[in-house]
């Protein structure tokens, strides 16, 4: 009777165990498959996924019409994919914290490439968002010092010639010490550096022209080789087809964007007016703005102009070197990298 109670009790772990395994098995092969189309066909679909944190979820990317990428906002954990149509592609992510995700289309396919973003929604356990040793995030910058990004900053200014870096570095004036940390520099615009140069007693003997060579040492001073590659590959990727290779404002899609509005629209409710795409070589607009607003307005994006909000998909680090590279449009650096 023992003997037959413990073979009855093995074949059921046995059936039990099976049971289980295949489960498992077909848990672990579970395959989300996303469309991708251009955002006038619908975008992705679906474009709200969900999966638990350290447990895989692997998708199966086809394209619809034209080439498409892949990518997941402020994460390397999957570099980018390119979606060919025809040509399905299976990628497996694996998340080791909750949170939401962000993924985005790293190929222009229209005007509107930029609206082809869905989220992941990462669940897990309460305690592990407790045990999570980032800490708080802290706001950006712009908040802290009550930019409103909306305001009005453009200026009135004479510049003669393009800002030198190398002709600032050239010439011989002590410079107030605070002004040479890059806090400084990135809490206050140019024209207001260039005014208190100009009420500098070192810097009387100083042309207005030469003053504005400081300005541009002084914001070259701020950022770094390394951070201004970033910013060139970054810009490239995402911002060239808009505001140009030159930061002219003159992108394959800045006529398209400055001549949508809301009666008009490429794609269906876009729901206001967009406008040209900022010049950023133009100096009037440039001197005027903080690096702190323009990182700032990256963030959160134009609100009613048509330029997108890249809070969700670059990390704070990457968002500061793009805000870097963007004054190389307007200043002189020895150091700027041409080649993404």
């Amino acid at each position: 009777m023992k003997k037959e109670w413990l073979a009855r009790l093995l074949v059921l772990a046995l059936v039990v165990g099976f049971s289980a395994a295949a489960l498992y098995a077909r848990w672990a092969d579970r395959t989300l498959e996303v469309h991708a189309a251009m955002p006038e066909k619908g975008g992705w679909l679906p474009n709200t996924l969900t999966a638990r944190a350290d447990e895989p979820l692997t998708l199966r990317l086809i394209s619809d019409d034209v080439v498409h990428g892949f990518a997941i906002g402020q994460s390397d954990q999957q570099p980018s994919v390119d979606i060919l149509p025809g040509k399905p592609v299976e990628i497996t992510l694996l998340f080791d914290k909750p949170g939401t995700y962000t993924y985005y289309c790293t190929r222009w396919c229209g005007p509107n490439h930029w609206r082809m973003r869905g989220t992941i929604e990462v669940e897990g356990d309460d305690s592990s968002l407790a045990n999570d040793p980032s800490g708080p995030v802290a706001p950006p910058l712009y908040l802290m010092l009550g930019i409103d990004l909306d305001a009005p900053h453009d200026v009135q200014v004479d510049v003669t010639r393009q800002p030198s870096a190398r002709r600032g570095a050239a010439l011989d004036t002590n410079l107030p010490a605070e002004m040479l940390s890059r806090e400084y520099v990135r809490a206050h615009s140019p024209y207001e550096v260039w005014q208190t140069l100009r009420e500098t007693p070192a810097a009387s003997p100083l042309s207005d022209a030469d003053l504005w060579d400081l300005v541009a040492r002084l914001w070259e001073r701020s950022t770094t080789p390394d951070a201004l590659q970033t910013g060139a590959q970054l810009y490239a990727q995402n911002c060239a087809t808009c505001h140009g290779t030159t930061g002219a404002g003159d992108g394959v899609f800045a006529a398209a964007l400055a001549g949508e509005t809301s009666a008009t629209p490429i794609s269906p409710g876009l729901g206001h007016e967009t406008v040209a795409p900022t010049d950023f070589s133009d100096p009037a607009h440039m001197l005027g703005a903080s690096p702190a607003l323009l990182h700032g307005k990256i963030i959160r994006g134009g609100m009613g102009t048509g330029m997108p909000s890249w809070g969700l998909i670059f990390t704070d680090e990457q968002t500061w070197a793009l805000t870097d590279y963007l004054w190389t449009f307007t200043f002189q650096f020895q150091f700027k990298e041409t080649t993404p």
